[in-house]
């Protein structure tokens, strides 16, 4: 349903539930799984036309760079319940501020974070045990990726500026172009031409430039309502305040679980270049799998975030409880298709003929996982509540319970039972992280009840 008074964007206040729901989340998945898609083509290509040692490298750059662009994401989310919420009050003097603040405080971390990237890099993967066959590999294309770091900030800033309002539609077409050259330019230039794995991190990079250039034409012809002329460029102080408040909590939120996976990583590397592979690819599979989860908890975020702002809390309650059974929903559909397709998943990034120990490590991660998908379900519906209602500091809390304990039974499981190992310290953190968000949401319930119906 399209806002009122002729504003761009979705009112989610209005209309069926459900329907509003996988709507906004349907654009989301589709979006993500094509930003996904960068690493993901970068690996299958690398293994296939360059080698496993190609494949262990750009692997080795995987969970540096997620800590980077989910902490980045984070800091747009946090910033985006807010513009929600003043979208859902119709303060749009408010709306553009925020936005402002975003862009501009957010351009100059993102600047310092590529400057500090490229000069750490070497020692950041001597910390990880990176094998030494693979370390002027991956450091060349740790740098170059480094690159990208401020155009993708800008990209994640003005696209959740456009999900605040209501449109997840936008954002995925310009991640399809960017997408779509992407591949082009990889299977051109490394499938055909020959050049090495350093190619990968250029066209990524470059993806990553078109798709924020897009964002930003967009939204200058299209979205008044969140378009910035040069006057309304600067940082409102009192904003910049809520905007830390929200965005750095969320961003930490975000950055716990990639941190995590960054020390388990320093684990797996003790066990081989072959156990590297593998995981490098079932955590880009476990990346497809739970991406769906995280956007329904992100449809749930703007949902509640714009009801709770136009003063509708019963509705936003209802988005909650519904959110959850889509998550459900999806986690019978994925869970299938993992152990169903799990051969020719892993047959995608190795031949068979020349890794079989890959393939076998990579199969039986995926059958141990599969089962337990629906544990981040949850988590992420509840998260997506508590983003909602703005808080934060939950989420924060929930998360670092998990990721720590994830590590702490990583580290004891895994040289004992190896990759069942890791699929076993994840459900451990699953579930202490249920253990605890759960009764608070109940408590935090219950108190707004009587906030709303004072006796």
């Amino acid at each position: 349903m399209t806002a009122k008074e002729g504003r761009p964007g979705v009112d989610m206040t209005r209309g069926p539930v459900v329907r509003q729901l996988v709507s906004y989340t349907i654009p989301l998945v589709l979006g993500n799984l094509f930003q996904l898609a960068y690493n993901i083509i970068d690996s299958m290509i690398a293994g296939r036309f360059i080698g496993p040692e190609a494949l262990a490298a750009t692997g080795m750059a995987a969970p540096v760079m997620n800590i980077l662009v989910l902490g980045i994401s984070g800091l747009c989310i946090g910033a985006g319940v807010l513009m929600s919420g003043f979208y859902g009050s119709r303060d749009d003097g408010l709306l553009k501020k925020e936005l402002s603040t975003l862009l501009l405080s957010g351009s100059l971390l993102a600047l310092v974070l590529a400057v500090l990237g490229l000069v750490f890099t070497r020692p950041l993967m001597t910390a990880l045990n990176v094998p030494e066959e693979i370390m002027d590999l991956s450091v060349t294309y740790m740098r170059v990726v480094f690159i990208g770091v401020p155009f993708t900030y800008a990209y994640n800033a003005l696209s959740q500026a456009l999900k605040s309002v209501g449109d997840s539609k936008t954002p995925l077409v310009f991640l399809m172009a960017s997408s779509v050259m992407n591949c082009v330019l990889d299977l051109v230039l490394i499938g055909g031409l020959g050049f090495g794995v350093t190619c990968s991190a250029v066209t990524t990079t470059l993806s990553q430039i078109l798709s924020a250039v897009l964002c930003f034409v967009h939204i200058k012809r299209r979205v008044p309502v969140l378009s910035l002329g040069p006057r309304e460029l600067r940082i409102d102080h009192g904003l910049l305040r809520k905007t830390l408040s929200f965005g750095t909590v969320t961003a930490l939120q975000q950055t716990v679980q990639p941190v995590a996976k960054l020390l388990i990583q320093g684990t797996v590397n003790s066990l081989g270049v072959a156990t590297i592979a593998a995981y490098n690819v079932v955590t880009r599979i476990d990346d497809f799998a739970f991406t769906p989860e995280q956007n329904i908890s992100h449809a749930m975020t703007t949902f509640i975030a714009q009801n709770r702002g136009a003063g509708k809390k019963e509705r936003a309650y209802e988005g909650f409880y519904k959110g959850l059974l889509v998550e459900c929903a999806y986690f019978v559909l994925i869970c299938t298709a993992v152990l169903l397709l799990k051969d020719w998943i892993m047959s995608l990034f190795i031949d068979p003929s020349q890794g079989a120990d890959v393939m076998s490590e990579g199969i039986v991660y995926m059958t141990t996982m599969a089962p337990l998908y629906i544990l981040p379900a949850m988590t992420n519906g509840i998260q997506g509540f508590f983003r909602g209602v703005g808080r934060m500091k939950v989420t924060l809390v929930s998360t670092i319970i998990q990721a720590s304990l994830r590590v702490v039974f990583s580290i004891i499981l895994i040289p004992r039972f190896g990759m069942h190992g890791i699929c076993y310290a994840c459900a451990l953190g699953w579930v202490c992280m249920l253990a605890f968000e759960v009764p608070v949401f109940f408590i935090f319930r219950s108190h707004d009840k009587v906030e709303k119906n004072p006796s």
